[in-house]
């Protein structure tokens, strides 16, 4: 029988654990991301070899080897090379570490299906390529790359409760302490089990409503379709604009699709 006075006794240590793995998962995920960006991006534009073969290095060791392994180094290796980090600290630079590389596949992956049709449309409108990345490119990456970022998103949840291994207070160390103290196993293992299905599914849902939202966005007012090659006519606000859009539809798509288009 499940002991529900446990719930009472444990419940405030139970909810600080579940805040600070919330707190870890969104702190690591969003530095993750930003730096699986940043390299997606020096990838991308930077095509010097030294720090092409760097860029793999990296990513191909991180994603080589297991997080623990990676943690533990960071945690208890760090000051031997004079890096002396708290638990917390060493577990949130572990976690954008170990994502940096999986979200900089992912985006890469992504900037490299735009289609090439969209990036010579805004190129004959004129536009620098800042704004072509910025405008053109990484709206449309989103939409292709947001399941995959969602799904390795979720991965992340799970590998938080590694972050117990260096004491960091979340749900798995707080559950561990539950069940060190009382033995009750199967009350602790039935409260993680159900956190991390609820928050799983809470990320899933929130990935396919934002999912369906962008790409219903791109296809209303993000493009002008002509076959296999749908051009973004929304950048090109101004005096100009019919002249510019008529010129780079008729680039790439001919002067007949370039009419009808202007004619819709």
């Amino acid at each position: 029988m499940i002991d529900l006075s446990l719930f009472q006794q444990y419940g405030p240590a139970l909810l600080r654990g579940l805040g600070m793995t919330i707190f870890c998962w969104l702190v690591g995920t969003v530095f993750a991301m930003a730096l699986g960006f940043v390299l997606a991006l020096v990838q991308r534009s930077v095509k010097a070899w030294p720090v092409q073969w760097l860029l793999r290095a990296y990513v191909e060791f991180i994603r080589g080897t297991p997080f623990l392994v990676q943690l533990f180094v960071l945690y208890y290796g760090g000051p031997m090379l004079g890096l002396r980090l708290d638990a917390l600290p060493a577990g949130l630079l572990g976690l954008t570490i170990y994502g940096s590389p999986y979200f900089a596949e992912i985006f890469r992956a992504g900037l490299n299906a735009v289609p090439v049709g969209q990036i010579e449309a805004a190129r004959a409108m004129g536009f620098p390529p800042g704004a072509i990345m910025r405008r053109v490119m990484i709206p449309v990456m989103l939409v292709s790359a947001l399941p995959a970022l969602v799904n390795f998103s979720i991965i992340l949840t799970k590998e938080t409760v590694i972050l117990s291994m260096i004491t960091v207070p979340e749900i798995m160390f707080e559950t561990q302490t539950m069940m060190a103290e009382t033995f009750a196993f199967a009350e602790a293992t039935l409260v993680l089990a159900l956190f991390f299905w609820i928050f799983v599914e809470a990320i899933s849902r929130i990935g396919r409503r934002q999912f369906s939202s962008n790409a219903a966005l791109v296809a209303r007012k993000g493009m002008v379709a002509c076959p296999g090659r749908p051009v973004p006519i929304d950048t090109c606000i101004g005096p100009a604009a019919p002249t510019r859009v008529m010129t780079a539809l008729s680039a790439i798509c001919g002067k007949a699709m370039a009419a009808d288009a202007l004619a819709a």
